[in-house]
C-alpha cells in the first residue's frame, strides 16, 4: 500500500508541474501575440469560458492569456480530485469526505464567480 501511495504522490507532483508549465507556455504565447499583433483589446476583457474560446478562435492575445490563467486555476483543483482518489485507495474515509467537501466548495466558488 505504501508503494501505491508513493506513486500517487508522484502523479500529483507531475500534475502540478505539468499544469504550471502548460499555463506558463499558454500565457507566454498570449504575451507574444500581444507584442506581435497589438493588444486586440476591444473594451471587454474575456472572463467567461465561451468568450475566452471565441477570443482564442479570433486570435485575441487577451483571450489566450486568460486561458493560461484558467489552466493555472484548474491545476490545484485537479490535484484535489487526485487526492480524493488517493485517500479512497488508502481507505481513509475521513479524508475522502474532507477532500470531497473541499472540491465541492471549490466548484461552488467557481460557479458563483462565473455568474458574477
Amino acid at each position: 500500500m505504501h508503494e501505491e501511495m508513493r506513486k500517487v504522490e508522484l502523479i500529483i507532483g507531475k500534475i502540478l508541474r505539468i499544469g504550471v508549465v502548460t499555463s506558463e507556455i499558454v500565457i507566454l504565447i498570449g504575451i507574444a501575440l500581444y507584442f506581435l499583433n497589438g493588444s486586440g483589446y476591444t473594451g471587454s476583457f474575456p472572463t467567461r469560458f465561451g468568450t475566452i474560446i471565441s477570443g482564442i478562435a479570433a486570435g485575441k492575445s487577451y483571450a489566450i492569456i486568460m486561458l493560461g490563467i484558467f489552466l493555472l486555476i484548474l491545476t490545484p483543483v485537479l490535484r484535489v480530485v487526485v487526492s480524493i482518489y488517493a485517500f479512497y485507495k488508502e481507505k481513509d474515509t475521513m479524508y475522502v469526505i474532507i477532500t470531497t467537501a473541499v472540491l465541492i466548495i471549490l466548484i461552488i466558488a467557481m460557479l458563483l464567480g462565473y455568474r458574477s
